[in-house]
């Protein structure tokens, strides 16, 4: 059974608005494809403002009866969805890797990795906790309310169309939010189909609306929500000019904004490390997705006394490594999304090795599988000067940097406006001790390439964003608290 036939049954190409999947108003569509083969998946709704803001305005409908329910209450339809997505992991795995593009083993990860912020949030839900504040005046008491912030917008990237907006809707429906939603416009599908196990679970009419739109429709479609003083959170995944944008934009209405922006991330590897486990942190952090994640390690620094070794050991590994489509169970690295993300990756090995890289595996469009097919490639003698040390690759490109001293890995580990992901490998408790302190990084693996989990807080600091997603904190992003004073008690 092909991709398309296991993920048809949970195909939507509509908008999900106030329970009922609606066409765009102005009735026009957009192409999804296959970056694989290139074809057309579906024609899905190419939405405005009217759609934008007919879902606000199911969203506000919704709201008063939602932030009403009990927290258990609401933590039994996230349950239920839970369940569902659990029940269906296998044609929404086939859906993910048919629009993203991604092995289908990762889909499958995908899919239970985003199921586990929905069970998370489904928990947290009844864990919404208040304060009695002691006494200060004879006669008053205080105390701190925490209350579902309103109607949420959430703007959703393309290489994890499921995860992403799982652990932004979950905790958002768990706080008592209302959500209105825009997933990107080359994976729409994932969401969609999300969605509608949402409403099958039994989340009301109004309470979840989403909406798709083409790249040349978003921005006026954002736009509404951006403007609209009845929403009031932007939770955002993406770039970090995007977010700056959003976060101008919604300055007028003063709008609670949740921003996981673009990483430039380091990793170091110590001559004291283990060098085995160390190669295999950096696979698992580099190279899964294609290289297409936020928190992938784009610069990996290696001391200079185990350089050679480190850079033998990985170049067979990422040599070895299986290109091709979902369709072949021993793909371990599919497309890119699309051309331009292969240019981009193409452009950035050009320079470095014009800038004096050594190319020690890859380095080469693999055109015989298809136009956006780009071989794993490793870098050796990278430098400061060269493109691929400022912007962030998203490709399966491991550059690799010399370093002598511990202070020099530091920083430059830390000269990037971004402030993400960071990960280092040492034996040295001390070391692990002091570099963990230095790296200035929202996150931090230590002797770790896998660092996501729900219950973790997800964030960065510097260019990279602020908010934090997942975890006992994740919730505190959807709320906000009231102060509660009562006097003339005496």
């Amino acid at each position: 059974m092909s991709l398309e036939q296991q993920a048809r049954p949970l195909i939507r190409a509509d908008n999900f608005i106030d329970g009922r999947w609606v066409a765009a108003q102005s009735g026009k569509r957009f192409v999804v494809t296959d970056p694989a083969t290139g074809e057309c998946i579906a024609e899905v709704a190419d939405s405005g403002p009217q759609d934008a803001r007919a879902a606000t305005d199911a969203a506000a409908r919704a709201l008063p009866q939602w932030r009403a329910r009990l927290p258990t209450e609401r933590a039994a339809v996230l349950h239920r969805w839970h369940a569902l997505i659990l029940a269906n992991q296998d044609a929404l795995a086939a859906l993910i890797s048919l629009e993203q593009g991604k092995p289908l083993a990762e889909g499958r990860g995908e899919v239970a990795y985003g199921a586990s912020y929905v069970a998370w949030f489904a928990d947290e839900a009844t864990r919404i906790y208040g304060d009695l504040i002691p006494q200060r005046q004879r006669g008053k008491k205080m105390s701190a309310v925490k209350e579902p912030i309103g109607i949420v917008a959430a703007i959703t990237p393309w290489n994890f169309p499921l995860a992403m907006i799982a652990r932004k809707i979950a905790p958002a429906l768990a706080a008592g939010c209302t959500v209105v939603g825009k997933p990107a416009e080359d994976t729409p599908l994932t969401a969609l189909a999300l969605v509608q196990l949402a409403h099958e679970a039994g989340v009301p009419a109004g309470v979840l609306n989403l909406i798709a739109s083409s790249r040349e429709s978003a921005v006026e479609a954002v736009a509404d929500w951006l403007g609209d003083s009845r929403v009031r959170k932007i939770t955002f995944t993406g770039s970090t000019p995007v977010g700056k944008y959003l976060a101008r934009e919604s300055a007028g209405t003063l709008k609670k904004l949740s921003l996981e922006l673009g990483g430039n991330a380091p990793f170091i590897v110590f001559d004291d490390a283990d060098l085995d486990a160390a190669v295999e942190g950096l696979l698992a952090a580099k190279l899964r997705n294609g290289g297409q994640t936020c928190v992938c390690p784009n610069r990996v620094y290696v001391q200079d006394r185990i350089y050679d070794r480190f850079a033998a050991r990985l170049r067979d590994r990422v040599a070895a490594l299986r290109v091709g489509p979902a369709t072949d169970d021993a793909s371990q690295i599919g497309p890119m999304i699309n051309l331009r993300a292969v240019d981009k990756i193409a452009r950035h090995v050009e320079d470095a090795l014009a800038n004096g890289a050594t190319l020690l595996t890859g380095g080469r469009r693999l055109t015989e599988l298809g136009p956006n097919y780009y071989a794993p490639t490793v870098l050796g003698d990278a430098s400061s000067k060269m493109a691929l040390c400022g912007e962030e690759t998203f490709g399966p490109v491991v550059p690799l940097f010399r370093f002598d001293t511990e202070q020099q890995a530091v920083d430059a580990a830390n000269d990037t406006p971004f402030g993400l992901a960071a990960y280092f490998y040492s034996e040295n408790p001390r070391r692990i001790e002091r570099v963990s302190r230095a790296l200035e990084a929202g996150i931090v693996g230590i002797n770790e390439g896998a660092l996501s989990s729900e219950a973790a807080p997800f964030g960065g600091v510097k260019e990279s964003g602020y908010g934090r997603e997942g975890s006992k904190y994740g919730l505190d992003d959807y709320l906000s608290i009231k102060y509660l004073c009562q006097g003339g008690l005496e």
